[in-house]
């Protein structure tokens, strides 16, 4: 069976590591997990993951460091927090610096599931948007080409 995509999964709590993982495992997704932000960064590398599902607070790089520190490596993977210690401050951090979306724990997972589509439908939506911008610039750089053509045409027809 054909994965969908690529997710890491990065918790310091086991259990939630091996369920979310489990979940999306079913759901047709890669998964590769990592114990802590360290872990997740040794493990990371530009454009082999299209979703990181991270935990805030974890021991030696926590949440936010490590969505600062993938944002350096790669603007195009989709970061989501997972946090049991929710604030308006750190949600605001976290969409700040890049995070997509922001989930409490406890969680359910139909509710990972649909954020993990929302996020999924938005970076195919951006890459499609991109490709019709470039058909566009396209077309716009060969029409002044193709009225000249037509003037030397015109000329060469007297």
């Amino acid at each position: 069976m054909k994965k969908i995509g690529r997710v890491m999964v990065v918790d310091d709590e086991e259990n939630i590591r091996e369920v979310l993982s489990s979940y999306l495992d079913t759901l047709g997704y890669e998964v590769v997990t990592a114990s802590d932000g360290q872990d997740a960064l040794d493990k990371f590398e530009e454009g082999t993951f299209d979703l990181i599902v991270s935990d805030l607070l974890m021991p030696t790089i926590d949440g936010l460091e490590l969505l600062k520190q993938i944002r350096e490596k790669d603007r195009n993977v989709i970061f989501l927090m997972i946090t049991g210690y929710p604030s308006i401050e750190t949600a605001v951090e976290a969409i700040k610096k890049g995070a997509y979306d922001y989930i409490t724990k406890p969680f359910h997972m139909e509710d990972v599931k649909l954020r993990i589509e929302r996020s999924f439908e938005k970076k195919n939506l951006r890459e499609r948007l991109s490709t019709i911008q470039g058909f566009v610039w396209a077309l716009f750089l060969s029409i002044p080409l193709w009225l000249v053509l037509g003037i030397i045409l015109a000329r060469i027809l007297r």
